[in-house]
């Protein structure tokens, strides 16, 4: 059997680049995103998808049951699937929380959050896991991070290790995953975290480059020092 991960489809919020860590904001697909569902449509087998799961969000709820149709099996919420919590950079723009995120590493929480990137990653590949437990074929509506680190994991080169930043995720672009695959490669990418601390220790200081799903470039962001104000980044163009 086969488990597909897939982003939700566009928002408003995610076209202008704009975080939301929090599932109580109503925050739902555009016409863009229900157009970009043809994708999803094209490419699951969607007669024989046995279990559909979702993250508590509405936009995920959202691509999912417009995935299934109606009617559907019965979706399944998991919270594990949530996009990161972003404390205080909540509804700002992404460059704000990627400037604090470049100072102060993948492993630190930022203000108001209850998790850091490494934990929110954690806690994300444990919900894909879980989905063995429901019968196969599945599909998992997830959100743009997971899915980054699931594309990034089945492209990197042997000796690649976990970078801090990842290229942004397609929207509803299934990544399918045998059964006889999953473990090993949760499991991997489970290793890599517990490791990746210490070695993203020693490239601190380089610049980063923000693309997005086409590999254009969003924003050229330095780290962050008291030196260099948010108005010195290049902002994105939504």
């Amino acid at each position: 059997m086969t488990t597909y991960v897939l982003r939700h489809g566009p928002t408003d919020y995610s076209r202008r680049y704009l975080v939301n860590g929090d599932p109580a904001k109503p925050i739902h697909l555009n016409e863009d995103g229900q157009r970009a569902l043809t994708r999803g449509w094209n490419s699951l087998p969607l007669h024989s998808v046995s279990t559909w799961v979702a993250s508590d969000f509405p936009r995920a709820q959202q691509t999912a049951n417009l995935l299934m149709g109606v009617p559907g099996p019965e979706l399944i919420t998991e919270s594990r699937l949530n996009e990161l919590d972003y404390g205080k950079f909540e509804g700002g723009p992404f460059l704000e929380y990627a400037a604090w995120l470049d100072g102060h590493g993948a492993d630190e929480r930022p203000p108001g959050s209850t998790e850091s990137q490494s934990e929110g990653i954690r806690r994300m590949l444990t919900g894909v896991l879980a989905a063995l437990d429901h019968p196969g074929p599945r599909v998992l509506v997830a959100h743009g991070l997971l899915v980054s680190v699931l594309l990034w994991h089945r492209a990197r080169t042997p000796d690649e290790v976990m970078p801090l930043f990842f290229p942004e995720a397609p929207y509803v672009e299934p990544i399918a995953i045998r059964d006889d695959e999953l473990p090993e490669f949760i499991g991997t990418l489970m290793r890599d975290l517990e490791t990746g601390a210490e070695r993203r220790a020693a490239d601190n200081g380089d610049g980063r480059i923000f693309r997005n799903g086409n590999g254009s470039t969003v924003a050229t962001v330095d780290s962050a020092s008291p030196s260099h104000s948010q108005d010195q980044k290049d902002l994105p163009h939504a």
